[in-house]
């Protein structure tokens, strides 16, 4: 057995600021003259859920158990929001945090046990693993500042573990531990698939451009009972000409869009859902009052204000409501709320200095806000969460964009980005909802022999495919292969776990349907080296 959690921390320490709160404990109960920590068996989830009684402002919640793991364990982590590339098992780093859950495994054969929190907590979770034992920090603060009290006490989060069974893969164990953390996922109606236009187009397309993609994309997918989505990526709306990935108003399409309603009909009288992107979090329109924008960012709209969250229901409204469109990626959120991506997330989260609105929301109540505001007017349809935090949206949204963006520039992205994706957070899929590991971009800039590879293993993931697929580029050889590849996703019958997740960072070997399949992802000169701007170095 593998070290334990399911039990009351050896330590609780409360911080405000630069102010450290160690709690005393007295019959199960954490304690001094500003705060109680309460801990409570939940037997839904069979963990243990953690809840805060403030008289005071407060920062972190910083529980400790002591034990330790056998040598040679190694470790996996979840992401902060996307992956970008950095997925992998690996030795005990104690500075490493490791948010919302980790796996610790002693190998293939041996045993595999997941810690972390159930989906939706009210705080920000970060684990901490060291020879001496486990720290989970609670990030509590209302965006840099201390949190202020309610009235009410404040469920932090949910404590769950779940340990391997006999010849249990690690694989296998993260599925079923996905399936603790989560007990009520939103899940789509049907299967999502299709066409997006952004890894061709990059934002610079018309009105005539989208009624050719979905003229395509219908003809690719003739026959086929389920009918694919075509999603008009960033750069219908209004404002793209100043500024790529432009934020609202979304009142109306730029000005070679025409009546985005009346787009949105055509394309489902060719056969095809449509689907929309947005940036709801950012608004350039002057009219709005000051008291609704971000402290940090006055282009930001802030959660945390009814009158927001009233706001961008509207807009989800029209795109869904009024316009009729069936699928809504919306994207930018954490950038926009937390001023940094993922991959720069560090126990700091955020720049300092700044708080929400609403001083008595913490950050992932906020973040919840939103979703849930998104949830709510979507009428019905598809919600693909783009840059969003999976564990708070879990529930909440019916696809993640689970990993950053592919490429149909360069191979090397999409093999560092897709592949890593869809293998380290395939065991979420259909468990907190729908993984999506980003687009196969059909372009002339990256080799047919490649984006192939990218094409069948997303296709035979059981995950949502969509294309970009450049005008004009395919010969009648590789349509017929797209067409397999739409048909194979649009039913998305097939089980897949990769074999050599514990080994690198890019499984190309994969269990498919019981049956092992080769992926070929790397050029023949090996690893192209791309820049921080995500384009090839030359």
């Amino acid at each position: 057995m593998l070290m334990t959690i399911q039990r009351l921390p050896d330590r609780v320490t409360v911080r405000k600021g630069g102010e450290t709160h160690p709690l005393t404990q007295a019959d199960g109960v954490f304690r001094d003259h500003s705060y109680s920590l309460i801990f409570q068996s939940d037997s839904k989830s069979g963990g243990i859920q953690v809840t805060l009684e403030a008289h005071d402002a407060a920062s972190y919640v910083i529980l400790r158990w002591e034990g330790n793991f056998p040598r040679g364990t190694r470790f996996l982590s979840d992401a902060f929001e996307r992956t970008y590339g950095e997925q992998e098992w690996r030795g005990m780093v104690a500075q490493r945090m490791m948010p919302w859950y980790f796996l610790a495994s002693t190998g293939e054969q041996g045993q595999t046990c997941g810690y972390g929190v159930q989906v939706r907590p009210n705080a920000i979770a970060l684990w901490q693993c060291d020879p001496k034992g486990v720290t989970l920090w609670l990030d509590v603060r209302c965006g840099a500042q201390p949190v202020q009290p309610g009235r009410e006490p404040l469920e932090l989060a949910t404590i769950v573990q779940l340990q391997s069974q006999k010849d249990e893969s690690p694989f296998a164990l993260h599925q079923r531990f996905c399936h603790v953390m989560c007990s009520d996922p939103v899940l789509p109606d049907n299967v999502v698939y299709g066409s997006n236009n952004w890894y061709y187009a990059y934002g610079n397309f018309s009105r005539a451009d989208i009624e050719a993609d979905t003229a395509t994309v219908a003809r690719l997918t003739a026959g086929l009972e389920n009918r694919p989505y075509m999603v008009i990526d960033d750069g219908w709306q209004e404002f793209t000409t100043e500024r790529i990935c432009a934020g609202g108003p979304y009142v109306r399409g730029g000005l070679r869009m025409g009546d985005m309603g009346e787009l949105a009909r055509s394309m489902k009288a060719q056969g095809v859902r449509p689907g929309i992107w947005v940036r709801p979090t950012l608004n350039h329109d002057r009219q709005i009052p000051g008291s609704w924008r971000l402290e940090r960012d006055w282009d930001v709209l802030d959660p945390t204000v009814p009158a927001v969250r009233d706001y961008i229901g509207g807009i989800i409204e029209r795109l869904t409501g009024e316009w009729g469109f069936e699928l809504v990626k919306y994207d930018f959120s954490t950038f926009d709320l937390l001023g940094k991506w993922g991959f720069e997330v560090d126990i700091a989260l955020t720049s300092p200095g700044w708080a929400f609105k609403d001083r008595t929301m913490t950050t992932a109540q906020a973040v919840k806000a939103l979703y849930k505001t998104i949830l709510d007017h979507a009428n019905g349809a598809v919600l693909i969460g783009c840059n969003c935090i999976g564990h708070l949206g879990a529930g909440l949204f019916h696809i993640h964009r689970s990993g950053d963006d592919t490429s149909g520039r360069n191979w090397e992205r999409t093999r560092k980005m897709g592949v890593n994706s869809l293998a380290f957070r395939l065991p979420q899929h259909k468990a907190f909802f729908d993984v999506d590991a980003d687009c196969v971009g059909i372009t002339a800039d990256v080799p047919w022999e490649r984006t192939r590879e990218w094409l069948k293993m997303l296709s035979m993931s059981g995950t949502p495919l969509f294309c970009s697929i450049t005008p004009g580029l395919l010969d009648e050889r590789q349509e017929a292969e797209v067409m397999q590849a739409f048909a194979r996703g649009s039913l998305q019958a097939d089980v897949a776990e990769p074999l050599d997740c514990l080994e690198t960072t890019c499984p190309d070997r994969w269990r498919i349907n019981g049956e092992e399949v080769s992926f070929d992802l790397f050029e023949p000169d090996g690893v192209a080296m791309i820049g921080p701007d995500g384009e090839l170095v030359n």
